[in-house]
C-alpha cells in the first residue's frame, strides 16, 4: 500500500512474505529527495550504529547520500548514545564503500552537545505517576541545532524497545544524539515505570518525554525522518531483515503507521510459557552485557515464573561499553528494581548515572527466572558475580548446537525441549497479547 500526502510518504506491506522490493525503497527514496527545497545546501543523516547493523539503515544511508551528494553537502553521524564510536570496519561492513570516511562524524554525547531547553519536574512526575520527579536538561548535538546544517535527516528501524516501547522516530535525535542527563533520566523514568509495562507499546512515559522535548524545543529545526519496519528473521543472503514498510516525513502519523505494523510483524505470541529460551548474539555486534542484556528485555515477557535465559555470546568479553558504566555494572550487578532504586537513593556513583541503574534494572529478571551467560572472555567469578549464571561456551555449544536449530522450538536428544531464537534484538516474545 502506498500512501503520498503533503506531509509523508509510506510504503507498507500487510504480509511478510511480501517484502518491499529495491527497485521500490529507491523510488520511494528517489520522490522523497525530489522534494527537498533547492535553497538547502547542507544535510546531516543520523543513522543507528552498527548495533542496529541488521535493519538495512546502512543501505538506506548509501542510497541516500548517493542521490544528494551532486547537489548538497552531506554528512554522516551515526546515533550512538553512549555506545563506543564505530570503526573503520564496522563502517565499512554497515554502509558499504560508497559514502568517504570523512563524511562520517562521532557524536561526543558528553562533549559535543548543546542545551535547547529544559522539561519541567511536574511533567515528570505527570508521565512517571509519580515514581520519579525532576527536571531534565534537554540538550543534543550541537550540529543539529548551530545552523551548520539546514536538513537533519534521522533514519532506522522500527521495533520493540525496552527503555521507550517502540524504538526510533525523536529517540533517534533526542537519546542517539543527546546529552548525558536527557539519556540518563529518561533511560531511568522507563526503569522506574516498568520495563513489561512498556515493551511493544508506542505510547509510554518515555515516548511522552521525546513528544515534548521535539513540540516545544525542536520547532524551528528541520527534521525529517525516515523509519523502516523490518522482517525479525535476518535474510541470510543480505545480512539484514527484509523490508516491510518505509514512512517518510516529519508528521508523528508515520511513527504511529509503523508502530501498528512492526507490531503486527515483530511481536510473537507463543502458545505457552516458556520454561527454557536459548538465543545467539552475533559476536561481532554484542560485546558487552550492556548490549547482550537485550536477550532479557526481548524475552522477559515470554519467560515462565522459574524458566531459564541461555544467551550464546562468543563475543562477550567485558560489561559496560565505558570504564565508568563497566564498575558500576561489576560494583552492583543485576538486582531488581526495589534493590536498585535503594542503591541510587544512597549512592553518588549510581545517583550520577542513572542511565547504569536503569540497565541493572532492566537486566534484572526481577528473581523470575534465571539467566544463564555462555562466554568464554569472562570467567566464571565475573558472572556469578553480577547475579548471573555462568556457562562455558564450547559446554553450551555442545548442550545446545545452535546451528542445527530451528527458529522456534526445538526437541533435544536427551528429550529437553528449548525455544530458540537467533538475534532476539530484532522483534519481542509474549506469552500474551499486550
Amino acid at each position: 500500500m502506498l500512501k503520498i500526502n503533503n506531509k509523508s510518504l509510506v510504503l507498507e506491506r500487510n504480509s511478510a512474505s511480501k517484502k518491499i522490493s529495491t527497485a521500490e525503497e529507491k523510488e520511494l527514496l528517489r520522490k522523497y529527495t525530489a522534494q527537498i527545497s533547492s535553497k538547502i545546501k547542507n544535510i546531516i543523516i543520523i543513522p543507528p550504529d552498527y548495533t542496529r547493523k541488521h535493519s538495512g539503515s546502512g543501505r538506506l544511508t548509501r542510497e541516500l547520500y548517493q542521490l544528494l551528494k551532486a547537489d548538497h553537502r552531506v554528512d554522516v553521524m551515526p546515533a550512538l548514545g553512549t555506545h563506543k564510536a564505530m570503526t573503520e570496519q564496522e563502517i565499512r561492513d554497515m554502509f558499504g564503500q560508497e559514502i568517504p570516511l570523512e563524511n562520517f562524524l562521532v557524536h561526543d554525547f558528553k562533549n559535543d552537545i548543546q542545551k535547547i531547553g529544559e522539561i519541567p519536574d511536574n511533567f515528570v512526575e505527570t508521565i512517571s505517576e509519580g515514581k520519579l520527579k525532576r527536571s531534565i536538561e534537554v540538550k543534543i548535538n550541537k550540529r543539529l541545532v548551530n545552523g551548520e546544517y539546514d536538513l537533519v535527516i534521522s533514519v532506522g528501524q522500527v521495533l520493540p524497545h525496552g527503555v521507550v516501547g517502540m524504538s526510533n522516530f525523536n529517540k533517534n535525535i533526542f537519546v542517539g544524539c543527546g546529552g548525558a542527563e536527557m539519556i540518563n533520566v529518561s533511560h531511568y523514568l522507563g526503569a522506574v515505570y516498568g520495563i513489561e509495562r512498556l515493551l511493544g507499546r508506542g505510547e509510554t512515559p518515555v515516548r511522552k518525554l521525546y513528544d515534548y522535548a521535539e513540540d516545544i524545543f525542536l520547532k524551528n529545526v528541520d527534521v525529517d525522518y525516515i523509519l523502516t519496519v523490518n522482517s525479525t528473521e535476518v535474510n541470510k543472503e543480505t545480512g539484514t531483515t527484509d523490508l516491510l514498510g518505509l514512512y517518510l516525513g516529519r508528521d508523528q502519523d508515520i511513527f504511529k503507521w509503523a508502530v501498528k505494523l512492526s507490531q503486527r510483524h515483530n511481536i510473537t505470541q507463543v502458545s505457552e510459557p516458556l520454561e527454557k529460551v536459548v538465543v545467539y548474539m552475533d559476536e561481532k555486534e554484542f560485546k558487552s552485557t550492556w548490549l547482550s542484556c537485550k536477550a532479557i528485555y526481548r524475552t522477559r515477557l515470554a519467560i515462565a515464573d522459574g524458566g531459564e535465559l541461555i544467551v550464546i555470546a562468543p563475543g562477550l568479553k567485558e560489561f559496560g561499553e565505558y570504564e565508568e558504566v563497566d564498575q558500576l555494572i561489576r560494583k552492583y550487578g543485576y538486582r531488581g528494581s526495589k534493590l536498585i532504586r535503594k542503591e541510587v537513593e544512597n549512592n553518588a556513583d549510581l545517583k550520577n548515572n542513572l542511565s547504569a541503574a536503569a540497565h541493572l534494572i532492566h537486566g534484572s529478571t526481577e528473581g523470575r527466572f534465571e539467566v544463564t551467560f555462555a562466554t568464554d572472555k569472562l570467567s566464571r567469578e565475573e558472572v556469578e558475580g553480577v547475579n548471573h549464571s555462568y556457562l562455558p561456551l564450547d559446554k553450551a555449544l555442545a548442550r545446545y548446537p545452535i546451528s542445527q536449530f530451528d527458529s522456534g522450538f526445538n526437541t533435544l536428544i536427551n528429550a529437553e525441549r528449548v525455544y530458540y531464537i537467533d538475534n532476539p534484538t530484532t522483534g519481542l516474545w509474549t506469552s500474551q497479547a499486550l
